[in-house]
């Protein structure tokens, strides 16, 4: 009796039994997992977008008819003073990214080891990033003030108020003061990320390059920077990117006055007061193709570098090897 019923085949579960079964609710809360966030990156990300791309071959505004122009637009944000020009103020920003990424590695560097008080330094460092951008910018607005915060230490350091410059208004040195809001506020960021990059690796390095007589350049030079690479790459990136789509310093502090409109502030002012939507929207496109051109072009920047230094660190290791070899051999003939 008990082989018959071995025998009987097993009867296959209806649909709502297998959904109400534990095999049936690991594939449901997967498939929730997976479709939930695609569906609101697709409805708040990419249909937004595509949006914008239609846009952005109209003369539109936000209410009204439509013509549509074709490429015009983007002829336009080539051929405008106001839009191609503001992409120059971009390298301002580049150069205050390499900057703050120098800073940001050297301190964590120093801090990645035994420091007295480096806890309270790196918080210190890292606070001005959890600060709204928008509070910084009016922060820095009463700093950068004629006859305020900076001008007043300035003074007290022996320099005369009539001889100092107006920070925020003369356009030879009003965009590195916004830089340098830039930088005060995102270099710790960097830190940060280099700081958890570095105490990843292997101290046992350190121990094994201090026998070999290496000192603390070479040490940063041939164990600390290949073994954060990665890292350094992450952070140039966001960086450079960051500085094409610089906003809030130079909206807050100077509303993009006396030569400091970047290209975001520009899009702005054509967006909303101008009502100019396809050529704003022409302006979006543009700027993302070359965040993602200047994107790839520093992948493989980086790729080609750190090849090379992988390359000679082999080569390095090779010739090592050989010369334990021959002493072996000198200490065997003997």
């Amino acid at each position: 009796m008990a082989m018959i019923q071995a025998a009987r085949p097993k009867r296959k579960r209806t649909f709502m039994e297998w959904a109400r079964s534990r095999d049936g609710q690991k594939v449901f809360v997967m498939l929730a997992f997976m479709i939930v966030p695609l569906l609101l990156l697709f409805v708040f990300t990419y249909l937004p977008f595509a949006e914008m791309f239609g846009f952005s071959f109209y003369n539109m505004k936000y209410v009204g008819a439509r013509k549509f122009v074709g490429l015009k637009n983007y002829m336009k944000v080539f051929q405008r003073d106001d839009c191609f020009g503001a992409l120059k103020l971009s390298l301002y920003y580049m150069v205050g990214s390499v900057v703050q990424l120098v800073l940001a590695l050297y301190l964590a560097t120093v801090l990645s080891f035994k420091v007295k008080g480096g806890g309270i330094f790196k918080g210190f460092m890292f606070f001005p990033y959890l600060i709204n951008g928008i509070a910084i910018g009016f922060i820095f607005k009463f700093f950068y003030t004629r006859g305020f915060v900076l001008d007043t230490v300035l003074q007290w350091c022996g320099f005369n108020l009539e001889n100092l410059p107006y920070w925020l208004k003369d356009q030879s040195i009003n965009n590195i003061s916004l830089v340098g809001t830039s930088v005060w506020r995102y270099f710790g960021q960097n830190m940060v990320l280099f700081i958890g990059a570095i105490m990843s690796v292997d101290s046992e390095l350190y121990e094994a390059a201090m026998l070999d007589g290496a000192n603390k350049l070479q040490q940063f030079k041939y164990i600390i920077l290949p073994s954060i690479k990665t890292i350094i790459t992450l952070n140039v990136i966001m960086s450079i990117t960051g500085s094409l789509s610089a906003f809030e310093p130079p909206y807050v502090i100077t509303s993009g006055a006396n030569g400091t409109g970047t290209y975001f502030v520009v899009m702005h002012e054509i967006a909303h007061t101008q009502q100019k939507v396809g050529l704003a929207s022409a302006m979006a496109v543009v700027l993302l193709m070359i965040i993602f051109v200047v994107t790839i072009l520093q992948k493989l920047f980086f790729k080609y570098v750190f090849k090379s230094a992988e390359d000679e660190d082999k080569n390095a290791a090779a010739k090592r090897e050989k010369k334990l070899a021959r002493l072996a051999a000198r200490k065997a003939g003997k």
